[in-house]
């Protein structure tokens, strides 16, 4: 505690962070519907087939499993699989995650009360960050 032993009220405190970039061409290569439906949820699918060039959406929700698992610390050795984070699309245009099993109770464990989001891509790379939020309520006052 501070001086004044009082507590400063609840902060947001990042409990992980994770990027990752994806080189489109080299994924393109790869992309068939056996990768799709290893990676992708139904509900990703339908929106990525009806993007024009579908294939750098698919790169940058693969690019946004990959920076989840590292801001959750873990990956597939650890027991995640890839359908268990979902890259959600709000009905006016922004993203969100939604983590299902293991992705969900590993952010439980952390106490993680927030995801934040952002990708982008190009016609040569998709990128996608993450950061991951709790609530401390904990935090001494330093005054």
């Amino acid at each position: 505690m501070g001086k004044s032993g009082q507590l400063a009220r609840s902060m947001d405190v990042i409990t992980g962070t994770g990027i990752d970039i994806v080189a489109v061409a080299s994924f393109r290569r790869r992309l068939n519907d056996e990768l799709i439906a290893e990676l992708f949820l139904p509900d990703e699918v339908a929106y990525c087939r009806t993007q024009v060039r579908f294939w750098e959406n698919y790169a940058a929700r693969f690019a946004a499993k990959e920076a989840t698992f590292k801001a959750l610390g873990a990956g597939l050795e650890q027991g995640l699989r890839w359908h268990q984070v979902e890259v959600v699309r709000q009905p006016d245009g922004p993203v969100h995650l939604k983590l299902h099993g293991l992705a969900g109770n590993l952010a439980k464990q952390q106490q993680v009360a927030a995801y934040h989001l952002s990708m982008s891509h190009s016609s040569d790379s998709a990128i996608a960050m993450v950061i991951m939020e709790k609530i401390d309520s904990e935090i001494p006052n330093p005054g």
